[in-house]
């Protein structure tokens, strides 16, 4: 965005404080209306033929416009992607701790990527891994509902749960 010298276009289509058309004019006389009302020339539309430029307080704008760029940032949300890993051998109070996290990681409002895996000849039990899984799912209902189903990677099963 150019402010009043750096205009390099020898006309201007200019726009004045109110939003009303002053019609096109030659940039220095373009510039001689924005001193005199005390404000700045902003080249708001630099393709235009020829290019638009409005007289206005640009420390001002550039002011609201970070202001509104801050509060945009401020109401997003970011969803951070946990983990959780599982064996098919889990024990019942290693099952109980993971489910509990899981459910403190959908309350915060992230994804959980669970994931099994398997060692050695575990690979011959992989229907252990997905009964682990389901129960999972059903458990973790009331909170979080299934992204990504399991799908089998390798040693690996990886399912996505989101928050409801």
């Amino acid at each position: 965005m150019r402010i009043n010298n750096r205009i390099r276009s020898r006309e201007v289509r200019v726009v004045g404080e109110a939003g009303e058309q002053l019609g096109v004019l030659a940039t220095p006389d373009a510039l001689k209306k924005a001193e005199e009302a005390g404000l700045d020339l902003v080249e708001v539309a630099p393709t235009a033929v020829p290019p638009v430029c409005r007289i206005m307080d640009y420390s001002k704008y550039k002011y609201e416009q970070e202001k509104r760029e801050k509060e945009a940032r401020k109401k997003q949300k970011i969803v951070h992607l946990k983990e959780i890993r599982l064996g098919p051998k889990i024990g019942e109070h290693d099952y109980q701790f993971k489910l509990r996290n899981l459910e403190d990681f959908l309350k915060r409002g992230d994804k959980v990527k669970i994931t099994m895996m398997f060692k050695g000849r575990e690979m011959a039990h992989v229907d252990l891994g997905r009964k682990i899984l389901d129960r999972l799912a059903s458990d973790i209902s009331q909170v979080g509902e299934i992204e990504e189903s399991p799908r089998q990677e390798g040693r690996f099963i990886n399912m996505v749960i989101r928050a409801k």
